[in-house]
């Protein structure tokens, strides 16, 4: 074998031009595909993290209904005390789970004393709140980011409402709601701080505590719209999903199923209660999809570059030492040598323009995290892009050039090794 491989890079130096190129090519290929995935993953990311650390969380768990009709905001689907103290037992209990929040959301009108208009009211336990989302804070753009995020009494609004109402810092505002009965009821609130919108200028959602908004829609109970989680793992998304689903499913007293995995079919569902994932509320998941699905069209160019390339050089190198294989076959080489010559020199190709592309890849991504570019994202500015890309995804990329070089060199290889000794000496 050491032999096979000291000739096989014997015939590559001596062809040195065209295996420069062919080298150069599947380089520049194998670059362009890590690039690719290091920025387009780091934006994925990115983008995924300001809408599960900034709004929704990793995942979300409402009353069965309430998902469907949520333009409404409903208050007859929040969850019951019962239901919710089941969630809450379910979620402290589950090791996955690092934080989660209870929110009550509703509509109402928001008035500054002379112009009124509608506006989503989320109310939330600071303290929880922030550990769940914890961007949230990094979204108020006027007004303090200390904790507590807010206290009884003080309302964070979104930056439409603050510049289309003229509202500033320190004004009274008033919340009028109407609750499940339907009784109207109104409170003063002080404007803590001035948020801004994840997903653009469209955003109309204000919180307040908790507490003020059972207050404000006249709770005789504590209900819940929904409750946010965030989890420890978030690549185990699927997996806690399903998981969460077959607890809330099981009768009180009982375990969840040993499989939970099997009770996974689109939202999980379990107990009347329903288990979304952030991408089952985000429209901004189907931009997710379609990163993922460019990275696969790159590779398959990646594919196409090494199978062409390599299947022209190996092509040419058996077109032109026709008699040269002749002669090696004559002196009694055996073709399964003559094969694995070839194919060898085929490896070396693929091995070569590998390690090189892994190589520059490496260089490029550090020379892009010094340069630091920032880009906006709906109403985020001067977002740093961190490009990085796993060394399994890498590797995997590494293998698939190999593999392929292998793949391309099996014809021209099982073309030489199968020549008559005669007609290749003769060949002219």
């Amino acid at each position: 074998m050491h032999r096979i491989l000291k000739i096989a890079l014997r015939n590559l130096a001596r062809f040195h031009r065209r295996t420069l190129l062919t080298a150069t090519l599947i380089t520049l290929g194998m670059m362009a595909v890590l690039l690719f995935m290091a920025t387009a993953g780091s934006f994925k990311s990115m983008m995924i993290g300001q809408f599960t650390d900034g709004v929704l969380g990793h995942v979300e768990i409402h009353r069965k209904g309430y998902v469907a009709s949520i333009d409404t905001l409903p208050l007859n689907l929040n969850m019951p005390p019962a239901m919710v103290q089941k969630v809450d037992q379910t979620l402290a209990a589950m090791p996955e789970v690092e934080a989660y929040s209870g929110r009550v959301k509703f509509g109402a009108m928001f008035s500054n004393f002379n112009e009124t208009t509608s506006v989503r009211v989320n109310g939330v336990d600071p303290a929880r709140e922030a550990a769940t989302t914890p961007l949230m804070p990094g979204r108020i753009i006027e007004g303090s980011k200390a904790a507590p995020l807010l206290n009884s009494g003080e309302i964070l609004i979104p930056t439409l409402l603050a510049r289309g109402l003229g509202v500033k810092l320190g004004d009274t505002v008033v919340l009028v709601a109407t609750n499940r009965d339907g009784s109207v009821n109104g409170r003063n609130f002080v404007v803590r701080g001035i948020m801004e919108a994840v997903s653009g200028p469209s955003g109309r959602d204000a919180y307040i505590t908790l507490e003020d908004s059972r207050t404000l829609l006249r709770m005789a109970q504590p209900e819940v719209s929904e409750f946010a989680i965030r989890l420890r793992h978030p690549q185990r998304l699927d997996l806690v999903q399903a998981e969460l689903a077959a607890r809330l499913a099981a009768p009180a007293g009982q375990s969840a199923p040993a499989n939970p995995a099997q009770a996974h079919a689109g939202p999980g569902k379990g107990g009347g209660l329903e288990v979304h994932t952030w991408a089952a509320l985000s429209p901004f998941a189907n931009i997710a999809k379609m990163i993922d699905l460019l990275t696969v069209f790159i590779k398959v160019m990646l594919v196409s570059i090494v199978l062409v390339s390599i299947l022209n050089v190996m092509v040419m190198a058996v077109y032109e030492r026709v008699r040269e294989i002749g002669t090696i076959a004559a002196i009694g080489t055996p073709p399964r040598r003559i094969l694995a010559l070839f194919l060898t020199e085929g490896l070396l190709l693929g091995v070569g323009g590998a390690v090189a592309g892994m190589a520059l890849s490496a260089a490029a991504i550090y020379g892009l995290n010094l340069w630091q570019p920032t880009f906006d994202f709906g109403m985020q500015q001067g977002l740093v892009l961190h490009a990085s890309v796993g060394l399994r995804d890498a590797a995997t990329i590494a293998a698939l050039v190999i593999v392929m070089a292998l793949l391309a060199s099996l014809q021209p290889a099982w073309k030489a090794s199968r020549m008559d000794p005669v007609r290749a000496l003769g060949h002219v």
